[in-house]
C-alpha cells in the first residue's frame, strides 16, 4: 500500500541548515492550518540541513500523518517536503492512489490511538504503524474509484 517514512530535526545550534528553500513541517503547522494540501509550514531547511539529518525528502502527493503530540493529523504534501521525527508519513504505492492512502488514514486514527504507547503523550512508533492490521479493497477495486475520487482531491488542491 505504501512506504513508512519517519522526519526528523537539523540541529538548530547550526544556523546553515535553516532558512533555506526546503520546506519543513511538525504537527503544530498542520495544527494551524489544517488543509488537505500542505506545502509549506513556519520553517524550512537548506540542503545542508536535509544532509546532516535522519529527515527525508518527501515526494508530492506523500501522506503526512503525525504520530505525536498529537497523533492523527493528516495532510498530503502539494509538493516536495520534510517533516520532524513527529511525523510517520506514506508515500503510496503506484497501485493505491493518494487519496486512498489520505481517507484510510483518517478512518483509521482512532485505532491508531488506542495502540499507540507513552506516559507524557501518546506516540505511534514506525515499526508498530506498520504492524496495523486494516481490511483493504485490491488495489483493482481502488482504482475503480479513482475516476470519481481524483476529481475531487484536484478541485480541493
Amino acid at each position: 500500500m505504501g512506504t513508512v517514512i519517519g522526519g526528523g530535526t537539523p540541529s538548530k545550534k547550526v544556523s546553515k541548515y535553516w532558512n533555506g528553500n526546503i520546506p519543513w513541517i511538525s504537527p503544530k503547522d498542520l495544527s494551524n492550518h489544517p488543509n488537505v494540501f500542505t506545502s509549506r509550514g513556519e520553517n524550512s531547511i537548506t540542503q545542508n540541513g536535509l544532509d546532516n539529518s535522519s529527515t527525508k525528502l518527501l515526494p508530492q502527493k506523500t501522506v503526512l500523518f503525525s504520530s505525536r503530540a498529537p497523533i492523527g493529523y493528516i495532510s498530503i504534501a502539494n509538493n516536495e517536503i520534510t517533516t520532524n521525527q513527529g511525523f510517520k508519513s506514506v508515500i503510496p504505492d503506484k497501485n493505491y492512489p493518494f487519496w486512498f492512502i489520505y481517507e484510510l488514514l483518517k478512518s483509521e486514527t482512532p485505532k491508531i490511538i488506542n495502540e499507540a504507547n507513552g506516559s507524557t503523550f501518546k506516540e505511534i512508533s514506525g515499526s508498530k504503524l506498520k504492524q496495523h492490521t486494516i481490511s483493504i479493497p485490491t488495489s483493482v477495486e481502488v482504482m475503480k474509484y479513482n475516476s470519481v475520487f481524483l476529481p475531487i482531491f484536484e478541485k480541493i488542491q
